[in-house]
């Protein structure tokens, strides 16, 4: 964990909260996230796991729907990044088979 971190059990149970009402998509196609980290200045860090983890979609899923879910549910969190993202010309990069 960094050292900047605050990981509130509070903010972090309000993220998860804001998480569990997007899991169910991420898992559709065979993915998830973990929370890493939260700092002092309110940037949450996060695995993406499964599907998501090797995705070339990954970026847009994590800006458009992970991020907007989290600073809509808390206002304070300033960022959201992604410590394994996928770029979308990775070689190794693979869409989830239901969007094959």
């Amino acid at each position: 964990m960094e050292e900047n971190s605050v990981m509130n059990p509070d903010l972090k149970e309000r993220v998860e909260k804001a998480l569990d009402n997007i899991r169910p998509y991420l898992e559709t196609d065979g993915g998830n996230v973990k929370i890493t980290n939260i700092s002092e200045d309110m940037v949450v860090t996060l695995e993406l796991l499964g599907a998501c983890g090797s995705c070339p979609m990954s970026t847009m899923t994590l800006k458009a729907g992970v991020e907007e879910a989290i600073k809509r549910a808390v206002p304070e969190i300033t960022s959201v990044e992604a410590i394994n993202i996928t770029a979308p010309d990775d070689p190794n990069a693979k869409l989830p088979d239901n969007l094959l």
